[in-house]
């Protein structure tokens, strides 16, 4: 049998206490699985005489990183402790030091994964993340391994507990977004600065991962267009279920030929597809393989144990590797160069409410609009409003593409018969 294999963990909070939990609670299924035992030998806390819910013998304790990163007995890193700095570093360390890393930081895989990935495949060392993305879905697992024989073709999926929360409670209560927001902070569902979540930078930096292990690309957060659920209204919300849609902040990432796109955003998804009826803070991805074709991933996106499942598990491929000699033998995934999908060549349907003037000749004016950048309709429909002299239209596209569709809104913006563009989603399912 091998000796027991040594972990450190960097971070004792919600995650690392349900690492600790799953690692000491189901030792004989480790050993069984990797061929000898594992033990947390140390972790890094902030506070040494802190109360903790759970039960951990207190030598193991440290506030020194050095004791951890250059123990020549530990011979894998879990980082738990989130935020780039000083996480990165102590990575870059872990790795120099010819230790094994597992993370669950999805900004630093987000934003310095490939560096540290080459470091680590130079140091002949393991880098594993599954935990980085959606929580308790092995979705990176699926991506490397499961579709290695097949050609991913589009990622697209909720990949934030917490603006999902919200939009779930929004459409079942017909609650206004701001309510929405303060209950999910009261219930710990959203921070007390939610911008990472609501304006889609945690849903952009987990598409980025997804979108560089599918397509194999150096995909960078830079590339991606983003737009949060702040601006999403609650008529909104009404007028897409009127209409068979329910709103989703979906991530999607598309491959054509070899060009790729990347975006977050609110989008307008037909309610017989299954993303539609993911609620709550759970997170679902859909990949489309040449092969497969349509696949589905659902679970909890966040939480202890869900998170610290993933973790184990990324900790498991490390020690099987440790027992066959093969760590750092993954090349890093981005060996295609990268090419960015044009404006011209991005294809979908769109949603646009529109409050217009309530007089003869209006809605001519607005299709002809359509109709000069070759945007054909599937449907529309005009609203009254009894608040004001204006009136809602409220129109599907056909399929058209996205620079044809910013032509449109520039027209809009300059029609006087158009009082305010007041909603544009894409449309998918």
């Amino acid at each position: 049998m091998m000796k027991p294999i040594k972990v450190g963990m960097l971070g004792l909070g919600t995650v690392g206490t349900g690492v600790v939990r799953i690692v000491e609670g189901h030792q004989e299924d480790l050993a069984r699985q990797v061929g000898t035992s594992i033990e947390i030998t140390r972790v890094l806390v902030k506070n040494l005489d802190k109360e903790r819910n759970i039960s951990i013998d207190s030598s193991k304790l440290t506030d020194n990183v050095d004791d951890i990163l250059n123990d020549p007995e530990i011979d894998v890193i879990i980082e738990v402790l989130g935020g780039i700095d000083p996480s990165k570093e102590y990575l870059k360390t872990a790795l120099r030091n010819g230790k094994h890393i597992i993370t669950a930081n999805k900004d630093v895989v987000a934003l310095h994964g490939t560096e540290l990935m080459e470091l680590a495949e130079k140091s002949k060392c393991d880098m594993m993340y599954e935990a980085s993305v959606a929580g308790g879905i092995p979705i990176i697992r699926t991506l490397t391994d499961g579709f290695s024989s097949d050609r991913i073709t589009k990622i697209m999926g909720i990949v934030n507990g917490t603006t999902n929360y919200i939009l779930t409670k929004m459409s079942q209560e017909g609650a206004a977004y701001g309510d929405v927001l303060k209950e999910a902070q009261d219930l710990g569902y959203a921070e007390s600065d939610p911008t990472s979540d609501v304006e889609g930078l945690d849903a952009a930096r987990k598409m980025t991962i997804l979108a560089k292990i599918g397509f194999n690309v150096n995909v960078e957060l830079s590339d991606l267009t983003v737009k949060g659920i702040a601006q999403i209204t609650k008529e909104d919300i009404a007028y897409g279920k009127k209409l068979g849609y329910e709103v989703k902040l979906l991530g999607i990432a598309e491959r054509k030929d070899d060009s790729i796109s990347v975006s977050v955003q609110p989008t307008m998804i037909k309610l017989n597809h299954p993303l539609a009826s993911v609620g709550g803070v759970y997170n679902a991805v859909y990949v489309y393989g040449e092969a497969v074709g349509e696949t589905m991933f659902y679970g909890p996106g966040a939480g202890e144990m869900p998170t610290a499942t993933s973790i184990v598990a990324d900790l498991v491929s490390v020690a099987k590797n440790m027992r066959l000699g093969t760590n750092g033998s993954k090349l890093p995934p981005a060996y295609r160069v990268k090419k960015l999908i044009t404006d011209e060549q991005i294809d979908s349907k769109y949603f646009l409410l529109l409050n217009v003037a309530d007089k003869a000749g209006v809605l001519a004016r607005i299709t002809q609009v359509f109709a000069d950048y070759e945007v054909s309709l599937e449907s529309v429909f005009q609203q009254p409003n009894a608040t004001n002299p204006s009136a809602e239209i409220i129109v599907i596209t056909h399929i058209a593409n996205k620079a044809a569709m910013n032509k449109v809104m520039a027209d809009f913006k300059n029609l006087e018969v158009v009082r305010e563009i007041r909603s544009v989603y894409r449309v998918e399912g």
